[in-house]
């Protein structure tokens, strides 16, 4: 058994890049006859103490105090604490429906689950069914260009599948988020300011809707244009994706930036650099700009060429930094490797604190975010570069995603190992999004959500919510399938 990482290991990690990317657990078995398969995990699953109509070769329930329930109930994140009614182990298109059935007849509630690493819990629930996914998984190769992937399957199973064959699909950086939750939100990383987000990549899906129909979508499908973008737990059980992949590019190289013991003078300083820089980075190039507590970080990565662009950028953040290391390229196939992060359970409230174009939206009041991170232990602010190609007008017109327009995006977290430090961190996080919301700052990322945003639904989906509730009453009008913030039916 794999021991936590110590808190300050974790935060060390993540202030260095991992954790805005990689925080959206895994569980796994063999999928459907596929003709290259990721290894399964070495859980073994015991016979059942419930059994649906279906045989157990398709579904499993799972009811409190049998064995396996609180495996599967709990996810990444061991501030959730939630206790389904009943847990269904779903290994087939078909356990999902009978799953679905047995929710209908008996007026529980769904909740679904891939990876478990929703930051709000959505993917369980209290006193209703958890449809767990992590047995759907594995990898597909369907032709050089695309892949079949089972919702369960974690990005790390994708990339050991995708990367030896000089293949990537556009995703994170956690090696333990679920497929299926990633990319049906939107799911940005290193290369999606190349080739797009991770729902730009998605060519087709199967899906079971609330009545237990199953669906294919693909080409310029109303249900594809919604399930690229607009959130999971939403409109049926997605069981299957197919993503189109890019060719690998042969080499990554890291570039990591320090400024220690910072005052908030010297952040702003560096903050305004860093945006400015960020925004016109070439589409080959990521950055994060991480304050952690009293340390600023500065990351870039590159698999393109070494323009003057990225030149100056490294010559203009060494000179506000005290520490500058940069790293030789490397095969890109081992460096994605090394931003998988956590591969355990940690303890943490995290959500988005918006999305931005530029440092002039944030100048009037971040000082006060600042002061109260720097004065916080276990506090980080992460943000993020988008922009490039996440712009496309075509990706635009094909998904419900809907904040393509803007470069940032940003992360609040928190993490404690204690009980007694929750209550401190999680009214100092309060404090900063009441701060960001009070300012005006409006567009959040629903792959990072918050219970606390008021406006969620156009925080999240923008102009396209209207739309999605009528994608919703489609395929869920009774809304059996839902979370607290899950797109409502339209009336």
């Amino acid at each position: 058994m794999k021991k936590e990482l110590p808190r300050k290991q974790f935060i060390k990690m993540a202030a260095l890049g991992s954790v805005g990317l990689y925080l959206s657990s895994c569980h796994s078995s063999t999928p459907a006859k596929t003709t290259q398969k990721v290894n399964p995990a070495k859980d073994t699953i015991p016979k059942p103490t419930a059994i649906v109509k279906s045989t157990t070769s398709d579904v499993i329930l799972y009811k409190k105090g049998d064995a396996l329930y609180d495996q599967l109930r709990n996810g990444f994140n061991k501030r959730i604490n939630k206790f389904p009614a009943v847990i269904a182990l779903c290994k087939t298109t078909e356990g999902v429906v009978t799953a679905l059935d047995h929710a209908r007849k008996n007026g529980l509630p769904v909740a679904i689950k891939s990876g478990g690493h929703c930051m709000e819990g959505f993917s369980v629930n209290d006193g209703g069914m958890a449809i767990n996914l992590s047995e759907i998984n594995g990898v597909e190769k369907v032709n050089d260009n695309l892949f079949k992937v089972g919702p369960g399957t974690v990005l790390m199973q994708l990339y050991n599948a995708v990367l030896p064959q000089q293949r990537i699909v556009p995703a994170g950086a956690c090696g333990m988020v679920g497929i299926g939750g990633l990319a049906l939100g939107g799911g940005y990383g290193f290369f999606s300011r190349h080739y797009g987000l991770a729902c730009d990549q998605l060519m087709e899906l199967t899906m079971a809707d609330a009545k237990g129909n199953i669906h294919t979508a693909k080409d310029n499908d109303e249900l594809l244009w919604a399930c690229r973008g607009g959130g999971n737990g939403n409109f049926g059980v997605i069981t299957s994706m197919t993503f189109r992949s890019h060719p690998l590019p042969p080499q990554f190289q890291s570039h990591r930036f320090r400024a220690f013991n910072v005052d908030t003078t010297k952040t702003l300083k560096i903050m305004e650099k860093w945006f400015e820089l960020g925004a016109d980075l070439p589409v080959s190039c990521f950055s994060a700009f991480v304050l952690n507590h009293t340390t600023a970080y500065v990351l870039l990565t590159n698999y393109g060429e070494h323009t003057p662009q990225v030149q100056n950028f490294i010559d203009a953040i060494t000179a506000l930094t005290d520490k500058a290391s940069n790293g030789q390229p490397i095969e890109t196939a081992k460096a994605v490797k090394t931003f998988y992060g956590s591969l355990v359970p940690v303890t943490f409230r995290n959500s988005c604190a918006g999305l931005y174009n530029s440092f002039a939206e944030l100048s009037g009041f971040i000082s006060s975010v600042i002061e109260k991170v720097s004065s916080t232990p276990g506090m980080i602010y992460q943000v993020n570069t988008l922009g490039g190609n996440i712009a496309n007008k075509d990706f635009e017109a094909a998904s419900a995603y809907p904040h393509r327009s803007k470069k940032f995006v940003s992360e609040l977290q928190t993490y404690w190992e204690q009980p007694g430090q929750a209550e401190k961190l999680t009214q100092a996080f309060a404090d900063v999004q009441n701060v960001f919301a009070s300012n005006g700052i409006i567009a959040q990322y629903c792959n990072y959500p918050y219970l606390g945003f008021t406006n969620w639904q156009q925080a999240y989906y923008g102009d396209n919510y209207a739309r999605l509730q009528a994608v919703k009453n489609m395929y869920d009008p009774d809304n059996l399938i839902r979370h607290e913030q899950s797109v409502r039916n339209k009336i």
